[in-house]
């Protein structure tokens, strides 16, 4: 307990899925947490939950794919002590996916505008007060699809592969200030979108792993945990799959 006593942190959506479960245990472990999204109902009852188990929780309606919504959701968070110290980047667009022949232009736009510019632009706001402090963690929730090839996917996957490329570059220009950006490849997760057990997806998608299941959004917090905390403090520019072995087989 209190991996991040006193720390501040910014967590984009969050009021479902992996992000609530990131948002929920850094919370627990001593964070204030600022949960941005744009499902106002969903963030608002996380918040308050988390505050009702004793956290320190906010939710602020945020679009990553507006600049200004990320500037002034970053400028709610610094309020508080005038820190930065964490940073997840998990907002994705997750419509329908195609593959080339069928994905349209807008399927490509929601998708580079959610989670590559929404990713570059919270990351552009933060920047500057984790400069100043010369600390800071930055954990980008990608996917094994930048990593492993899937069906019918592409905008997604070619967005999620971007984002690696996107937090390798961020690690090595800011290490010197001391400000970490570590990458996370979630494999298939048990969340309200995703397939139920009984249907042929999620057969398939057991199969693909070592340890024939699905994962839960809580393992992949575990590991978000671990990056964003000090035990972390010598890792920059990783890339951990959290995907029961689908990436190793």
């Amino acid at each position: 307990m209190d991996r991040l006593r006193n720390k501040i942190a910014i967590v984009t959506g969050a009021a479902h899925g992996i992000g609530l479960a990131i948002a929920q245990l850094f919370a627990e472990e001593g964070a204030w947490v600022l949960i941005a999204d744009v499902d106002e109902q969903a963030g608002e009852a996380a918040a308050a939950r988390i505050r009702e188990q004793g956290g320190s929780a906010v939710f602020q309606r945020t679009d990553v794919s507006s600049a200004a919504d990320a500037a002034r959701t970053v400028k709610i968070a610094c309020a508080q002590t005038g820190r930065i110290d964490i940073l997840c980047n998990n907002a994705a667009y997750l419509g329908e996916f195609h593959g080339v022949l069928e994905a349209t232009d807008d399927e490509w736009n929601r998708c580079i505008q959610v989670a590559l510019l929404g990713t570059q632009r919270c990351t552009r706001e933060v920047l500057p007060y984790m400069i100043r402090q010369k600390q800071g963690s930055i954990v980008n929730i990608a996917s094994i699809q930048a990593i492993a090839a899937c069906p019918t996917s592409v905008a997604y996957a070619a967005t999620k592969a971007a984002l690696l490329g996107f937090a390798l570059s961020a690690a090595y220009d800011y290490g010197p200030s001391n400000i970490r950006v570590n990458s996370i490849c979630p494999g298939p997760i048990q969340t309200r979108i995703s397939p139920k057990p009984g249907e042929p997806n999620y057969d398939w998608q057991c199969a693909q792993t070592m340890l024939g299941r699905v994962g839960y959004p809580e393992e992949v917090a575990r590991a978000a945990l671990f990056l964003a905390s000090d035990e972390a403090s010598y890792i920059t520019g990783a890339v951990l799959p959290v995907d029961g072995g689908w990436t190793s087989k």
